[in-house]
């Protein structure tokens, strides 16, 4: 272990408190897409106590934020995720997110000016369905950064993010209401275009690469049974390997909505709730570095199955990484049978195991950006 390195490991495990501290903080406290207030107030606070020079409401955006430190040639991106599942909670860990970035931007930002670095953390709202990566890049952030990273809690330990493109829409059928038993012939029911469009995907599935997803939930259809339902909502996503495949795909899946409203008379409106995600392209040299770090930490990487499929699962760092140099490694918690957006998992996300993860990933991403940095500048003390 070179000297920065040490360095940076002493320095994670000073703060080692505040940042469990922080975790069990945002676990016990989720905010939804774009609603994570609280959070984006709490997640800078070890850093602006560190020296970074912290902007809030980020580029317009009231929930993001980006946190800066150092002045070396190579900029270093930490994402900080923090929003949670509707219903859910933090069954996706990004509370373990939030804080091991934290962690990682202060180990780095010790040996900032030895190994070469300026170190960034972007507070990134709205992971689940909204977007907020692609927000923020539209919007300029990122630019000219040469390594953005994270790392996402799962089951087991991945090194290599491999997520579906994803297409997220908001469906809505509206009909027109009428008494159920008296009167039904003079109603339009928008309840029953979703079953017929449930019906149509489910039988476009079969003519589907294997490699696609396409699933949703009706979250409103009607209000009471005695009521033809005259307004019928839902949230769909669509996944492919890439964009450009998802391009091709969506449309058969909205002609699917279409029939709905053409069987039953309704309009039929759908809007895109954020722009799609993009699939992963990762920095191997930078993902070769991460995986020795982790490896040197102790952590073993899974073989692939079950259990490793979550770096399946699609993420707004897959835009990010189409723009800068990116890695998306996912740390085991020790859930399993539980997997990532169950309650289960959710549990995992705090205690032993979890806190245990959430260090080596702070420790490991600080790591790895002396790596980056230190390879650019050519220094690094022995």
């Amino acid at each position: 272990m070179t000297a920065l390195k040490a360095a940076a490991r002493r320095v994670v495990d000073r703060h080692a408190d505040g940042l469990v501290a922080l975790s069990e903080r945002l676990h016990a406290d989720p905010e939804t897409a774009w609603e994570e207030h609280r959070a984006a107030a709490a997640v800078p606070e070890l850093l602006d106590r560190a020296g970074f020079d912290v902007t809030s409401s980020y580029l317009g955006l009231e929930t993001a934020f980006r946190a800066r430190f150092g002045s070396g040639p190579t900029r270093i991106a930490l994402c900080a995720e923090y929003d949670a599942l509707p219903g859910l909670g933090h069954a996706c860990g990004h509370n373990l997110i939030a804080a091991s970035s934290v962690g990682a931007a202060l180990g780095l930002a010790a040996v900032a000016d030895d190994a070469g670095v300026t170190v960034e953390v972007y507070g990134t709202p709205a992971e689940e369905g909204g977007g907020g990566k692609i927000e923020m890049l539209d919007r300029g952030a990122f630019a000219g950064v040469d390594l953005a990273m994270m790392v996402h809690p799962a089951p087991v330990d991945v090194a290599e993010a491999r997520p579906f493109a994803v297409s997220h829409s908001k469906v809505s059928y509206a009909g027109k209401s009428a008494h159920a038993a008296a009167y039904p012939e003079a109603g339009i029911n928008a309840a029953d275009a979703f079953t017929v469009a449930q019906v149509a995907v489910g039988l476009l599935r079969q003519q589907l690469p294997d490699s696609a997803r396409v699933h949703g939930v009706v979250t409103h259809a009607g209000d009471a049974p005695n009521a033809i339902p005259e307004r019928a909502t839902g949230r769909w996503y669509v996944r492919a390997e890439t964009r450009a495949e998802l391009a091709e795909l969506e449309p058969r899946v909205m002609r699917a909505f279409e029939a709905g409203a053409l069987a039953t008379g309704c309009d039929l409106e759908i809007v895109a709730e954020s722009k799609p995600y993009a699939e992963f392209r990762a920095d191997e040299t930078a993902l070769g570095h991460y995986r020795a770090n982790a490896l040197a930490l102790g952590r073993e990487f899974a073989p692939p199955g079950q259990a490793a499929r979550m770096n399946r699962a699609s993420t707004d760092m897959g835009n990010v990484s189409q723009v800068v140099p990116a890695i998306h490694p996912y740390i085991g918690i020790g859930s399993l049978p539980a997997t990532n957006h169950q309650h289960e998992f959710a549990a995992f996300c705090v205690g032993g195991q979890a806190q245990r993860a959430l260090l080596d990933a702070a420790i490991a991403l600080a790591w790895t950006g002396v790596d980056r940095g230190t390879a650019t500048c050519g220094g690094g003390a022995a």
